[in-house]
């Protein structure tokens, strides 16, 4: 028997290389990864770093349904990011692609290798401002307000 669909996002990010065709490549691995479906991608929007240095960021969200169970679809994410030449030298190091898993349906997991719904979206206006744009329902405008003196721009198209 398949597990039942849930619906979960993805916080985007790249600042090396190409950023802008690394996120639109991860949804395109997204929606070509056996178990999730794309359900809708957000714009994507140029941030500045938030606790890390480098270039300014190419930042989106993305909706996904998947029949994967949360630890099992984190294994996914990052078997995105290595093909798309992430390395970890160090904490908030500059990244070719980032994938954080910000919500698994309305689950709450704190285990040593996966907390959902992400411990710090509600500090990273590069996270809110893209999922109030797909969910706005589940985005209160407090948190919105709180990360308001953040730089972010979205991108036309």
């Amino acid at each position: 028997m398949q597990r039942p669909e849930v619906t979960a996002h993805v916080a985007l990010g790249a600042n090396l290389g190409d950023p802008v065709s690394a996120v639109r490549g991860a949804f395109d691995r997204l929606a070509s990864t056996p178990g999730l479906r794309l359900l809708r991608a957000s714009s994507l929007y140029r941030t500045a770093p938030v606790q890390a240095r480098g270039p300014d960021f190419i930042n989106a969200v993305a909706e996904i349904a998947t029949v994967l169970s949360a630890p099992v679809l984190l294994l996914a994410l990052q078997a995105i990011e290595r093909d798309a030449g992430r390395e970890r030298p160090y904490r908030n190091a500059p990244r070719t692609l980032d994938l954080d898993l910000v919500w698994y349906g309305e689950a709450r997991i704190d285990s040593p290798t996966l907390t959902v719904p992400h411990p710090r979206m509600r500090e990273r206006a590069f996270v809110l401002v893209p999922l109030a744009e797909l969910v706005p329902a589940r985005v209160p405008t407090g948190w919105l307000a709180a990360v308001a003196d953040q730089r972010i721009e979205r991108l036309p198209g």
